[in-house]
């Protein structure tokens, strides 16, 4: 175990070190494992080879080569993105020899191996999903396809060949395989004659994961009847196989092709998909029902989206692209009472984690009742009233379940009287002695508050059920965790109720407010508070309480205010005493519950009284900055240490925006956290935090800031230049360079030109892909770059009438060389079509600006079509503030039109010389 990667001469010696790492002898497991590490690090190329050949030997033991085939398979992929991408580029950057080398091996591997899976088939496809992106390995699919059909080919060979393929389909991106002309047929041909009936279990197995994963890039053989036919005969079939594995397999096959293939599965439903599922819900078997339960989902889902699309379409005179079949309503009284009896397949140790029969159900039965709407009512309610008082709390629970499942979908209307006339049962049974049925009961009432809150503040209801939920705050913690929520949404809506565009004077809890808000911060300290996510969703309760509260209940807003801040100075004091790491861990989760709480409790604070607590607040944030700044990213829960770092960094946010310039006394010890926060771009939320507090720094501190300025914009710049920082963080740095232009005016010439040269490559940046996802990214990014030139433009021209510059000089000046790139992306963002209406908004304003700055030196008269549609498009947009931003714009564009004409005629007129 002491030799080097470089000692060893042939792969026979790395078979003892391969061996050694399933040792039951934990010291040379390690040895073995550290090995093998350094070896990848030393020499990774040769290291790489020698894995390949141990992997191909059949001569070798079944446990060399699956450890030689997990170690090849780690240096080709990582769970991390960029270390996935990073693997995938050295892998290219090998010579060609070398790759061939190793492929070969791999390849010759493919059903040799006596282990399952195929640690063989999962390096060959992570090699392919490197390769064939770049146009690489151009014969790797023909050569799988002989593979398979060959008559010599074993099963083992087959069923190695279409894992293969199946974690090519599962790992590469869609479009690629899409643009590979013959690979869908091949990949496909080979899959469906591996699910076929008279193949052994274990290649139809393969073929049917394949076939999962293979089904998106698919489309073009869904369109021809006869291969999409050819399709569903096996899919069905494996349906029906004796082996459970396989008839999952070829269950979420069919979930997966209604999803994606609806509108050609009418010709199925009836003679197949229909018996097939509704079969699936009648098993014994956990994963089969499941899978049944997933299908109706699916189909539920679909018709929800058809429908809006539907909506969408109304009025235009051109129909929707795909219609609904109505396939759950038509299916609504034959599935449901099948369905509904799962409900009572739960188990008092069910944990919130585990997903089963019985809360697949409950949500199968919200998408039914979200698609068939009133028509749910009716085939549920004879269940509900059969159930709701039976004897056995599986029962009881079941008929709460299904009533809860159905509050969102159906007409208000309809439900109303329904939801009063079960109030009092529903009352009595948060006292049922069963636990189960309590925490439904209690989940059921959360829904009434949401959804249908007007019987919930009905003035006959509301006293007695605060008393009851008041009551229920103080029971098992997964009851009380419910009864939080319900708080929660009970208060929201009691505040939404009151319809005032300004804080309302008193709403319907004002009169219980302090005795809620003082019961909710006594179960924040429960002893059990740590169950069921108790104490954060109590705290989260208060956080709502306190977000939405009338004026009258202000000074209890204030009491809470101190109780907080009490709190989290004293944790500081605890946590830095704390001994063991289960104790460090929970005073974290506390602390950052108290951070969140307090940034909220912040925000409700009048100017006045946030100034009165402002050094005791900062003092303990500041304190709480020093003892988290070297906590790691990576404890037991990550996402711990950056809730703190993220909500102390809000709070102090709003402490800015209510101080103003006064803020400027913290900032020589704020500033150095800040620049922490700023600087590990792996805590997103936090990063994203940070940059917000440097916007509004800059925003309400304006120019006092600007000695600040030099290490914060460095920090900006790193990130948008780091490789490894998450994308999402680049929109907000580039509106955070608008705020400290506006802020600093010509003192922004020191970084005027990196600022405006990444801003430009960012405005014209397009990503790959076409979803949703890329295109509001794409919204994003253009809107921020938009707000960042207005900074810099509004800050430039406030910077006009300013007596320290140079007699003569016009700051805008500087501006005019990257004027004409702007102006283009401009009018790029309006000939959009898939422009957001906030990017809209964004480009007019910036258009707006520059007419005020340059007037009739600016360069778009001869663009008067581009103008006019941008115009356009801010005139119809459906938010005031985008029309009332047009407004403005065309004024200021008329005024330009109107300078420019008496320039004109000035000019005309003068006398020629």
């Amino acid at each position: 175990m002491e030799m080097n990667i470089a000692d060893i001469r042939c792969s026979d010696e790395l078979i003892p070190i391969l061996s050694a790492t399933i040792s039951s002898d934990q010291s040379e497991v390690c040895k073995a494992t550290m090995y093998l590490e350094e070896a990848a690090k030393s020499n990774i190329l040769k290291f790489m080879r020698l894995l390949a050949e141990v992997l191909m030997s059949p001569g070798n033991t079944a446990v060399a080569r699956m450890a030689a085939g997990l170690f090849l398979k780690n240096q080709l992929t990582a769970k991390s993105d960029c270390l996935k991408e990073s693997y995938r580029q050295r892998w290219l950057c090998f010579p060609p020899a070398d790759r061939q080398y190793i492929r070969s091996n791999i390849l010759s591997s493919l059903g040799t191996e006596l282990m399952r899976p195929s640690t063989a088939a999962q390096c060959l496809a992570y090699i392919a999903v490197a390769e064939i992106p770049h146009g690489l390995w151009p014969d790797l699919i023909s050569t799988l396809a002989h593979n398979f059909n060959a008559n010599s080919s074993t099963d083992l060979v087959k069923e190695a060949t279409l894992e293969a393929i199946g974690y090519i389909c599962q790992e590469m991106e869609g479009h690629v395989l899409r643009q590979k002309v013959d690979y869908p047929d091949q990949i496909l041909s080979m899959i469906v004659h591996g699910m076929r009936m008279n193949q052994n279990d274990h290649v139809r197995q393969a073929a049917c994961n394949a076939m999962l994963n293979s089904l998106e890039f698919t489309r073009k053989n869904f369109e021809c009847m006869n291969e999409r036919n050819e399709i569903m005969k096996v899919v069905c079939e494996a349906t029906q196989s004796k082996s459970t594995k396989i008839q999952v397999i070829g269950l979420q096959c069919l979930v997966k092709i209604m999803s994606l293939y609806y509108q050609y599965m009418e010709e199925y439903m009836g003679p197949a998909l229909f018996p097939i599922t509704l079969n699936a819900l009648k098993s014994d078997i956990d994963e089969v029902v499941l899978q049944g339960i997933e299908f109706w989902s699916n189909v539920c889902d679909e018709e929800v989206d058809l429908a809006i699309e539907a909506n969408e379409f109304d009025g235009t005179g051109r129909p929707p692209l795909n219609t609904s079949r109505f396939y759950a309503k038509g299916a609504l009284n034959h599935v449901l009472p099948v369905l509904l009896p799962i409900l009572t397949r739960q188990e008092e140790g069910d944990g919130d984690d585990d997903w089963n029969p019985c809360k697949a159900t409950g949500v199968c039965l919200s998408l039914f009742a979200h698609c068939c709407e009133d028509d749910i009512v009716d085939a549920v309610l004879p269940f509900i009233t059969e159930n709701i008082r039976s004897p056995d709390w599986r029962f009881r629970d079941a008929a709460v379940m299904a009533f809860g499942s159905i509050i969102d979908g159906p007409d208000t209307d309809k439900l109303r009287p329904l939801v009063e006339n079960a109030m009092p049962v529903l009352l009595q049974l948060l006292s049922d002695s069963n636990v189960v049925v309590k925490d439904t009961t209690a989940w059921a009432i959360g829904r009434i508050c949401e959804l249908l809150p007007s019987v919930a503040l009905a003035t006959n209801h509301l006293q007695v059920l605060l008393e009851v939920m008041i009551a229920n705050l103080f029971a098992e913690p997964r009851v009380a965790s419910n009864i939080c929520w319900a708080l929660s949404s009970l208060n929201e809506a009691a505040y939404d109720d009151c319809e005032s565009k300004d804080v309302p004077e008193t709403y319907a809890l004002s009169r219980y407010y302090e005795g809620i808000l003082h019961k909710l911060i006594e179960v924040t300290d429960r002893v059990d508070g740590g169950e069921h996510g108790l104490r954060g969703a109590a705290y989260e309760a208060i956080m709502e309480l306190v977000r939405n509260s009338a004026d009258d209940c202000y000074p209890t807003v204030q009491q809470t205010t101190i109780v907080i801040l009490n709190r989290l100075q004293a944790s500081i004091g605890i946590e830095s005493g704390s001994s063991t790491l289960g104790d460090r861990q929970e005073i974290l989760n506390i602390q950052a519950l108290l951070c969140a709480s307090l940034q909220i409790i912040l925000r409700k604070l009048k100017k006045d009284d946030l100034r009165q607590i402002a050094d005791a607040t900062m003092a303990a944030l500041l304190q709480m900055f020093s003892s988290t700044v070297n906590l790691p990213f990576n404890t037991e829960d990550p996402k711990v240490s950056g809730s703190i770092r993220e909500d102390a960094l809000l709070a102090v946010s709003v402490i800015v925006e209510g101080l103003g310039e006064d803020f400027l006394k913290y900032m020589d010890l704020f500033k150095p956290f800040l620049m922490v926060a700023l600087t590990n771009v792996a805590e997103v939320s936090v990063v994203s935090s940070g940059l917000g507090a440097v916007g509004d720094i800059f925003r309400y501190l304006s120019n006092k800031a600007s000695p600040y300025a030099d290490d914060l914009m460095q920090a900006l710049l790193r990130i948008l230049g780091d490789p490894n920082a998450n994308r999402d963080l680049k929109p907000p740095i580039f509106s955070v360079f608008g705020d400290v232009a506006l802020a600093m005016g010509t003192d922004f010439d020191k970084y005027l030109d990196l600022v405006i040269s990444a801003t430009h490559q960012a405005s014209v940046m397009k990503f790959e892909g076409s979803d949703f996802d890329v295109t509001d990214y794409e919204n994003e990014l253009r809107q921020a770059c938009c707000e960042a030139y207005a900074g810099i433009v509004q800050g430039y021209k406030g910077n006009e009438s300013n007596g320290n510059r140079t007699p003569g000089e016009n700051p805008l000046a500087r501006l005019k060389p990257h004027l004409q790139h702007i102006i283009d992306f401009i009018f790029l963002v309006g000939a959009d079509d898939e422009a957001s209406d906030g990017c809209i908004h964004a480009a007019v304003g910036l258009l707006g600006d520059l007419t005020v700055a340059f007037g009739i030196e600016l360069p778009i008269l001869d663009k008067f079509e581009a103008v006019q549609d941008l115009l356009a498009r801010g005139k119809k947009s459906k938010t005031t503030r985008t029309r009332q931003m047009t407004a403005w714009t065309t004024k200021e564009i008329k005024k330009l039109k109107a300078a420019l004409s008496q320039a004109i005629a000035q000019h005309q007129q003068a006398p020629q010389k």
